[in-house]
C-alpha cells in the first residue's frame, strides 16, 4: 500500500485533506509523525512554489510520497490580496479571526459589485526522487460584509459562493468538500495517486 506523508501542521487542514482523499488506496501520514521533520519556510512567490517546496522538503526528509498544498484568497479590488500571504494576512502569528477582521476592515466601504473574489489552491505531490505532480483548483465568490457561519475555517465565514448565495462557513463541510477550491485541486491528484 502505498504511504504519503501530508506535508502541514495545519489540524484543520489535514481534517479537511483526509475527507477529501476518502477512499484512495493509500496510508496517510501526518509529518508529526516523523520527529525532526523540518518546518518548512514558505517564501515562494507563487502558492504552486510554496506547495512544492513543502512537498519536496517532506519528502526528502520522510523518503516517502508527500502532499502538501498552498491556498490563497485573492480578492479583486485588492490587487490579488491576500494571495500567498493569506495564512499571515494579519500578522506571522494571526488568527483566522484576525484576518478576517482585517480584511472586513480593508473592504468595508466597498459594494457587493467590488467584493470579487477566488479562492485558489495548489495541491503538489512529491517524490524522494525530486519528482513532482502539481494540481489547481479555483472557487470563485464574493466577500461577505461580515462573518456568517459557524463550519469550516481560514477565510471560510467571510467567502460566499454565488450559486448557494452563503458563505463556505454556512454552507457546512458536505457541499464545501465537494465545490471548493481545495476539493477541485485533491479530485485531481487523487486520480494519480489511484494510478500510482
Amino acid at each position: 500500500m502505498l504511504e504519503i506523508v501530508l506535508a502541514t501542521r495545519n489540524c484543520d487542514k489535514i481534517k479537511e485533506i483526509k475527507k477529501l482523499l476518502n477512499g484512495i488506496n493509500a496510508r496517510l501520514f501526518s509529518v508529526e509523525d516523523f520527529p525532526g521533520c523540518p518546518e518548512v519556510v514558505e517564501d515562494g512567490e507563487t502558492l504552486e512554489a510554496n506547495a512544492k517546496k513543502k512537498a519536496l522538503v517532506v519528502s526528502q526528509y520522510t523518503k516517502k510520497l508527500s502532499l502538501a498544498e498552498d491556498t490563497g484568497l485573492e480578492v479583486e479590488t485588492l490587487d490579488g490580496a491576500p494571495g500567498i500571504h493569506s495564512a499571515r494576512f494579519a500578522g506571522d502569528n494571526a488568527t483566522y479571526e484576525d484576518n478576517n477582521r482585517k480584511l472586513l476592515k480593508l473592504m468595508e466601504k466597498l459594494p457587493l459589485k467590488e467584493r470579487k473574489a477566488k479562492f485558489r489552491c495548489v495541491a503538489v505531490l512529491a517524490k524522494p526522487d525530486g519528482g513532482v505532480v502539481s494540481c489547481e483548483g479555483v472557487c470563485e465568490g464574493r466577500i461577505a460584509f461580515e462573518m456568517k457561519g459557524k463550519s469550516g475555517f481560514g477565510y471560510d465565514p467571510l467567502f460566499i459562493v454565488p450559486e448557494y448565495g452563503k458563505t463556505f462557513a454556512e454552507l457546512g463541510e458536505k457541499i464545501k468538500n465537494r465545490i471548493s477550491h481545495r476539493a477541485q485541486a485533491f479530485a485531481k491528484i487523487k486520480k494519480i495517486i489511484n494510478k500510482l
